[in-house]
């Protein structure tokens, strides 16, 4: 499938791929998928969310730490989507967070874009380079890699 071009996968398709549920699952669709070559994950930040609660009350503020959780979840669906057959993997774990920027806050009400592009790939890891966006802005940034391994 590393070469396919999908317009898009929706949330069924993603708690397909992924363990996360929520609250922690912070990818609601991706689109323009090539592959595990690059896609785009869309997340609809809204106030009930629960860390809205506790940072910070009175001026809601989205945790840069999940911001890089939806690059990587966005990531991960793509290359598990890209293993051969239908085997899910056991386990994904994060190998590296590198050159991690945060540029502007993310408020609830925004549409966040997690646009990620795989760097490379070696037998069972992955890293990608993601930016966060919210419109055509940067928010943060990051270099992510990853590990599929047996559960």
């Amino acid at each position: 499938m590393s070469g396919e071009t999908l317009e898009a996968i929706g949330i069924k398709e993603i708690l397909a791929a992924l363990p996360h549920r929520y609250p922690f699952l912070l990818v609601d669709r991706i689109v323009d998928i090539r592959g595990d070559e690059h896609g785009i994950g869309i997340k609809n930040v809204t106030a009930n969310e629960p860390q809205f609660v506790g940072h910070f009350p009175n001026n809601p503020v989205m945790p840069g730490v999940l911001l890089l959780e939806g690059m990587a979840q966005t990531a991960g669906t793509l290359c598990i989507r890209s293993l051969p057959g239908q085997v899910k993997p056991g386990l994904v774990y994060f190998l590296t967070i590198d050159k991690a920027k945060f540029r502007k806050p993310v408020l609830p009400g925004d549409v966040l874009e997690y646009h990620m592009n795989k760097i490379k790939q070696r037998r069972n890891m992955w890293w990608f380079r993601g930016e966060a966006k919210v419109g055509a802005e940067i928010v943060a940034e990051a270099e992510l890699g990853a590990m599929i391994a047996e559960a």
